[in-house]
This record gives structure tokens, C-alpha cells and sequence, in this order.
């Protein structure tokens, strides 16, 4: 294990209970930040990837499928 991820082990065990909740709604939120960076990426690089597509040889190939 990490000395990072030590460290948080650590901090998160000597905090009080009642603010356990909060902490799960920022990592919970650092998550989500994350997920939506990668969805990002991937919708980026897939419309990047449409101009590939969008050529009137294939267009014509296409519509006479």
C-alpha cells in the first residue's frame, strides 16, 4: 500500500463519526469528477473519429445498402 493512501487510511480512522458522511461525499464527488473526465475523453475521441466517416464515398456507398 502507498504511503498516500496510508496516510488517508489513518486520517479517515481518527476522525469523529458524524463526520464520516462528508468525507464519503467528497470522495464520492472526486469520482464522479473523474468518470465524467473519462466519458469526456471517450465522446471527444469518438467525434474526432466521425469525421473519418463522413465522406461522400461512403455516403454514396450506403445509401444504395
Amino acid at each position: 500500500m502507498n504511503t498516500s493512501r496510508k496516510i488517508l487510511l489513518k486520517l479517515v480512522q481518527e476522525i469523529p463519526e458524524s463526520q464520516i458522511p462528508e468525507v464519503i461525499d467528497f470522495i464520492a464527488f472526486l469520482k464522479e469528477k473523474k468518470d465524467k473526465k473519462v466519458f469526456k475523453d471517450l465522446e471527444v475521441a469518438s467525434e474526432s473519429s466521425m469525421d473519418f466517416w463522413d465522406n461522400e464515398v461512403d455516403d454514396e456507398v450506403w445509401n444504395n445498402v
